[in-house]
């Protein structure tokens, strides 16, 4: 599967911002024939007296035609992700990571933020030319 166009950008940002990165990527088999693949896992120790938490990121750019299609595609992924990681990894947390400048657009249209709302969507924003973490949204 053909990593993402910020993939890299997106590993820096969350190592910089404290994660260690685990898998790359988390693979997650469903079947015998059927495995998914989700871009990054990572886990981070909160505090010394609380246990470690873990994530699982599904990056995406939205630098295509069609936002609308590859918000179909990203909000497909991230649910069959959840699902799949609460059968699994019930611990891992999944988050789709979005590039800063369509969270500020596309991502605030009314449509897109209660799909949002309905599918309790957790966000990663992040700034593909500084490698950073903007915004957790959970």
């Amino acid at each position: 599967m053909a990593k993402d166009v910020f993939h890299q950008q997106v590993k820096n940002a969350l190592i910089k911002d404290g994660w260690h990165i685990t898998h790359d990527p988390l693979t997650i088999r469903i079947s015998e024939a059927v495995k998914l693949q989700i871009d990054l896992a990572a886990e981070t120790t909160i505090a010394a007296e609380r246990d470690s938490e873990k994530i699982a990121v599904e990056i995406k750019s939205f630098v295509g035609d069609s936002d609308i299609s590859a918000f179909h595609t990203a909000l497909g992924q991230y649910l069959n992700y959840c699902q799949a990681l609460e059968e699994q990894e019930p611990d891992r947390i999944v988050y789709l990571a979005i590039p800063l400048e369509t969270y500020q657009d596309f991502f605030q249209l009314p449509f897109i933020q209660r799909s949002l709302r309905r599918y309790q969507v957790k966000l990663i924003i992040y700034d593909p030319k500084l490698e950073e973490i903007k915004q957790w949204i959970s």
